[in-house]
């Protein structure tokens, strides 16, 4: 009876464990997404800033924007973002997971895609898709 006792005591601890890693792992996914969002709010208000004063959004890639909204732009045209939105060592706009962001535009306005967790762009039709995708 100890035995069995025990082996339970054993599985009651080993779900604890897993429970707790799991809580910790969607905490954190969130804490990223928050973090995401947050980023991407203020990408949006600096590409409106920028759009207010030069009559148009920057164009080309996310190094590009991130250049033209810092500065390196022919109008001469500097837009602080309100938080350290982060990039990386080549001065791309990057996601909580590193990888660079992906903007486009057109007419009506800006989308910004995130690879996700899984650093991975996907198609919409993957079961696994994580991108996250958001437009002003």
């Amino acid at each position: 009876m100890r035995k069995i006792l025990t082996g339970i005591g054993v599985l009651a601890v080993l779900a604890g464990g897993i429970y707790a890693a799991q809580l910790w792992t969607g905490m954190k996914a969130q804490a990223r997404t928050a973090a995401f969002n947050k980023d991407i709010e203020n990408i949006f208000k600096g590409l409106q800033k920028y759009k207010e004063r030069a009559g148009t959004y920057p164009v080309g890639s996310n190094l590009e924007v991130a250049k033209a909204l810092n500065g390196g732009n022919s109008k001469g045209i500097t837009v602080i973002l309100g938080t350290e939105t982060k990039v990386n060592d080549k001065g791309e706009y990057v996601d909580p997971w590193g990888t660079p962001l992906r903007v486009y535009f057109d007419d009506k306005g800006v989308l910004i895609r995130s690879a996700g967790p899984n650093r991975r762009f996907d198609d919409s039709n993957v079961i696994d898709c994580d991108d996250i995708i958001r437009s002003n």
